[in-house]
């Protein structure tokens, strides 16, 4: 083997097994399922019966609650939500708006959410807020979208 073939031969193994040991890209719902601070949303994801619309093409734009935000909600309001799968449905889509936004392109206004109603979104400077929650964390991305930790869980309008 000449020196020039030799060298492609391993350029090519190099790169080959670069590639069998890049991770798969996380969807929304593997970075749920994977971070820490998000526990309890990811638990409440598979109770829904969400995962598979968060594991799907979107793109969607996720504000998700962490675990400090779920334990301020009221346990009975929890409790309810626990036994109503279409209101705790309702809640958890209430935080997915379609559509991939980085926390940079936040343009303030209101946005259409997948529950069907819109939520006011806000940026000064380069803090982001949606409704009265602050962006803990912003821009975390998924193969289907981005992930914005926030500080509080929203709650949709009584219909």
């Amino acid at each position: 083997m000449n020196k020039s073939t030799w060298l492609i031969a391993c350029a090519t193994l190099l790169a080959l097994a670069g590639c069998a040991s890049t991770p798969a890209p996380k969807t929304i719902a593997d970075v749920a399922a994977t971070t820490p601070e998000l526990s309890t949303l990811d638990g409440l994801i598979k109770q829904a019966g969400l995962t598979d619309t968060l594991k799907g093409t979107g793109p969607y734009t996720v504000f998700a609650p962490t675990n400090a935000a779920f334990k301020a909600v009221p346990a009975k309001t929890l409790e309810s939500l626990g036994k109503d799968p279409e209101a705790l449905k309702g809640v958890l889509l209430f935080h997915v708006v379609p559509g991939t936004v980085m926390a940079a392109d936040v343009k303030p206004g209101n946005v259409k959410t997948a529950q069907g109603a819109n939520i006011a979104v806000s940026k000064a400077g380069t803090m982001v807020t949606v409704e009265d929650a602050v962006v803990e964390k912003a821009d975390i991305r998924a193969s289907n979208g981005v992930v914005h930790e926030v500080d509080r869980v929203l709650m949709p309008p009584k219909k």
